[in-house]
C-alpha cells in the first residue's frame, strides 16, 4: 500500500493507531470516529514519488501563463497484522 511519506527506515515496523473500520468475515466494527485500542502493524518498504500532477495557470488576453509540476513523496508499506481492541500486540 502506498501512503504519504513516513519518517522511518526501510524494514522497520510501525504501529498505526487511528483505525476507522475493522471487518472480520461477517462481523464489522465501525469507529466513531476511530476504534479505541485498535491498531495496524506494518512494515516500511521503499520510498518513491507519485505520478506527476501538472499545475497550469492562465489568464486570457494578458499573456500570462505558468506551468508547474508536483510529485508527492510516498512510502510503500506492507500490512502485517490488524490488532483488534483488547487483543494486544
Amino acid at each position: 500500500m502506498d501512503v504519504e511519506k513516513i519518517d522511518a527506515l526501510p524494514g522497520e515496523q510501525i504501529r498505526l493507531g487511528e483505525v476507522l473500520l475493522i471487518g472480520d468475515g461477517g462481523e464489522v466494527t465501525c469507529g466513531q470516529p476511530t476504534i479505541p485500542g485498535a491498531a495496524v502493524i506494518a512494515t516500511v518498504g521503499t520510498t518513491a514519488k507519485g505520478k506527476k500532477v501538472i499545475i497550469y495557470k492562465y489568464k486570457a488576453k494578458v499573456r500570462y501563463h505558468r506551468k508547474k509540476g508536483h510529485r508527492q513523496p510516498l512510502t510503500r508499506i506492507t500490512v502485517d497484522e490488524i490488532v483488534k481492541p483488547g487483543q494486544g500486540g
